[in-house]
């Protein structure tokens, strides 16, 4: 009996240290993710994404594979200069998958006009682990800012 209480904390000890390293894993490619938007780096928006993405931005189809998901952020770039911060609430993950519940604010600059927006959206994340790596396998976004 010594020997099951035994393992199962063993068992527990590590799921917890396990969801923690995912925890900060997690983080900081939201964190990557962030910096990449502000710097209009589609090349480095691409590496944190999955072998087949999916990208669901607010007022557009999903942007499915890589190539679609590619072109939709040098879209988004040819139209938008980005200042935004995420806020992360929660992150879950159980196995090779897990979810993260954001929100990210700031200002937008839309650049056919110079005009400055206040930017506000929540978020979701899904994300897969991959060759070691957690990838962001979905990603989909709507604005929390009061209609125009």
């Amino acid at each position: 009996m010594k020997a099951l209480f035994l393992i199962l904390g063993v068992i527990f000890m590590s799921n917890q240290s396990f969801a923690a390293n995912d925890k900060a894993e997690i983080t900081e490619v939201i964190k990557t993710y962030e910096k990449a938007l502000n710097g209009n780096d589609v090349p480095a928006i691409m590496k944190l994404y999955a072998e087949k993405p999916i990208f669901m931005p607010q007022h557009a189809p999903a942007q499915i594979g890589t190539e679609a998901v590619e072109n939709a952020y040098k879209g988004v770039f040819k139209a938008l200069d980005l200042d935004i911060k995420f806020e992360i609430y929660e992150i879950e993950a159980m196995g090779n998958t897990a979810w993260a519940r954001t929100s990210s604010a700031g200002k937008t600059k839309i650049l056919a006009n110079n005009a400055i927006v206040s930017e506000g959206n929540n978020e979701l994340f899904v994300f897969k682990k991959e060759k070691g790596m957690w990838k962001i396998h979905r990603y989909l976004f709507s604005t929390n800012q009061p209609r125009q």
